[in-house]
């Protein structure tokens, strides 16, 4: 496995600043955010700054993955709206999500990292169950034709909450390959019923990212390594275990006024669970 930042933890860097400094900490990738104030995927020279983001990533030798989260990239009024369960707009989502997947393959990313949304007052979960596998489905193709895996994230209060959420995602729709399974090790230990190392186990077979930060039983509060209450050798154990050597992205995004001394606890913290991890029970 290699460790990882994600440049939503450095909102108040610029990209390329943020991308040196991940990289001099001793990281070996990116996940990065594509948001109006670091790589806006509807900016008039999108092309152009992906180039050079690209460039810099293979100088600096970072791996990376593209992540579609930023908050208010849609709608600067609605908090990640709409989605691909909204009752309007999913099109500007798809929009999104499709420029997102030419972009990870411009910078060489494998994945891109999305999930599916909150299910607006008075929308039942069969309607939005529909729409979100209409919406993967219309993505699928593009993921395939230019090799990109398309990670779905649990995520708390969304449609697709748990892990189970996830993986029937996928029966769904037919368990493309093209469709997997990002894992945030801070929402297991927030909301699932087994323990954060279980569910890696679990989604082993399909799993594309994994997202890490420490967090608390049933409070969704991103938090440094050691403020929260799980056990990462296990976790990190069971990853080595199945085999996983994709990016463990340290997602801390409302930390970016001191970023640069956050990453570097992160990881000295990251180093010191996977030296404990050798000994963890398995």
């Amino acid at each position: 496995m290699r460790f990882a930042y994600g440049t939503n933890g450095f909102t108040a860097h610029r990209l390329p600043d943020a991308l040196e400094i991940i990289a001099e900490l001793g990281y070996a990738g990116a996940s990065i955010t594509l948001d109006a104030h670091h790589l806006d995927p509807f900016a008039d020279d999108v092309a152009a700054r992906v180039a050079r983001t690209a460039q810099q990533l293979e100088r600096l030798g970072l791996g990376a993955v593209v992540e579609t989260g930023a908050p208010y990239l849609l709608d600067p009024r609605g908090k990640f709206e709409p989605s691909l369960v909204s009752d309007a707009g999913r099109d500007l989502r798809l929009d999104l999500l499709h420029r997102s997947i030419d972009i990870a393959g411009d910078l060489g990313a494998p994945v891109v990292h999305l999930w599916s949304g909150v299910l607006a007052p008075g929308t039942t979960p069969e309607v939005g169950w529909d729409r979100l596998v209409d919406g993967v489905a219309a993505l699928l193709p593009h993921a395939e034709r230019a090799g990109i895996v398309l990670a779905v994230e649990p995520e708390p209060s969304m449609l697709v909450s748990r892990l189970g959420d996830a993986l029937d995602l996928r029966s769904r729709l037919g368990e493309p390959e093209r469709l997997r399974v990002t894992l945030d090790v801070g929402h297991a230990r927030c909301n699932e019923d087994a323990a954060p190392d279980a569910c890696v186990r679990a989604c082993a077979d399909v799993l594309a990212h994994v997202q890490i930060e420490d967090m608390r039983r049933d409070v969704h509060a991103h938090l440094e390594f050691g403020e929260g209450d799980i056990d990462f050798p296990p976790v990190l154990a069971a990853l080595d275990e199945a085999g996983y050597d994709g990016l463990v992205s340290v997602e801390l995004g409302r930390q970016s006024d001191s970023a640069p001394e956050v990453a570097a606890r992160s990881l000295a913290a990251l180093h010191a669970y996977r030296t404990a991890s050798r000994g963890a029970v398995r």
